[in-house]
């Protein structure tokens, strides 16, 4: 039996919607891994997921749009930052499936340019057919899901069956399932011939894919280390969500405890000023990345996620011999709405 067989016995009773092409390629970086020396670093493209320019978000959509089907919806509604791949990929999935679609941006990155507002993710979510309404504050998850519940509600009064997709830490973490699937598929592709790994690095922002990769490890049997680099949040901060959506996670699926507290790391070194602002490192992860790899890498998710994995390395956390896969998460539209911000460092 394939791992993802065995991990269907826990997923199967929940709702599920095919969004994402996989499995995804796992790729050796023979050129970064020369200029960085130490550990052979390897990518996992969930980049080339397909769905809505690809990305993470596929996999984490899928089954939260199998409940939204489930309950009859007939509009999506997301609240998330500007340049969030989450809602432009929702927005994807709405259109695809005939539903209405309202996205609610959060201004979580301060002084950016008009480019900012409208090119890259926001201008996906204009073609998707999304409406918009702005939400003044970044940094206040809860402030969020209530200004787009009272959304919801002006549009139920108007005969509408909305379903609410929030990122509060509380929320039913339906996206954590798809990827435990993809840990499922790692597992799949080691057993097929893939040379075992020694780690795996994981942006870690909203945990869902965090969480996911590391319940999905655990309930298949492996205890490989998965280390999140923080992208909006301190480590301490990011801890604490990690364990806490576990715990809903396993909750969700009736799975019982599998992931102990101590196996939740996470890092801020290069979470810089805070979400979607960059340091050197990220700049210098997206310069490495793009000519040495030919791999495009945003300033918000990836970029950290890959200094990470190359700060580890350098600090001799990971080191000669040992093979490390980091998971290249997507991002690109964002690209073309930091231009200006990555003028100077190329």
């Amino acid at each position: 039996m394939s791992k993802l067989d065995e991990l269907e016995t826990h997923l199967s009773p929940l709702p599920r919607m095919a969004l994402a092409a996989v499995p995804t390629p796992i790729e050796a970086m023979p050129r970064l891994t020369e200029a960085v020396g130490g550990p052979s670093l390897l990518v996992k493209r969930d980049d080339m997921t397909g769905f809505a320019t690809g990305g993470n978000k596929a996999r984490q959509l899928e089954y939260s749009m199998g409940a939204a089907i489930a309950a009859g919806a007939d509009m999506l509604l997301v609240t998330g930052a500007v340049q969030s791949n989450y809602m432009r990929t929702a927005a994807a999935a709405a259109a695809k499936l005939g539903m209405a679609c309202h996205l609610q941006f959060e201004n979580r990155v301060p002084g950016m340019d008009a480019g900012y507002h409208s090119n890259g993710n926001v201008l996906l979510d204009r073609l998707y057919g999304a409406t918009t309404s702005t939400f003044p504050v970044g940094e206040d998850e809860a402030a969020a899901d209530a200004s787009i519940a009272v959304i919801a509600e002006e549009h139920r009064a108007k005969g509408r069956t909305p379903y609410l997709l929030t990122l509060s830490a509380d929320t039913k973490p339906l996206g954590a399932l798809g990827y435990m699937r993809c840990a499922a598929e790692i597992l799949d592709q080691i057993a097929g011939g893939e040379p075992a790994f020694d780690a795996i690095v994981v942006p870690s922002g909203s945990a869902a894919t965090h969480v996911g990769i590391l319940l999905g490890l655990r309930l298949l049997g492996s205890d490989l280390p998965v280390h999140g680099i923080c992208v909006r949040r301190d480590a301490a901060a990011q801890t604490d969500r990690v364990k806490s959506i576990s715990r809903l996670a396993e909750t969700l699926i009736g799975c019982g405890r599998v992931v102990e507290d101590d196996q939740v790391i996470c890092h801020d070194d290069w979470l810089g000023p805070g979400y979607g602002r960059g340091t050197e490192s990220t700049f210098e992860a997206i310069a490495l990345a793009g000519r040495l790899e030919g791999m495009i890498v945003d300033p918000v998710y990836t970029a950290k996620s890959l200094a990470g994995t190359i700060g580890l390395s350098r600090a001799g956390v990971f080191t000669k011999g040992q093979r490390v896969l980091w998971l290249h998460t997507g991002g690109l539209p964002a690209v073309f709405a930091y231009g200006d911000k990555m003028i100077g460092h190329d």
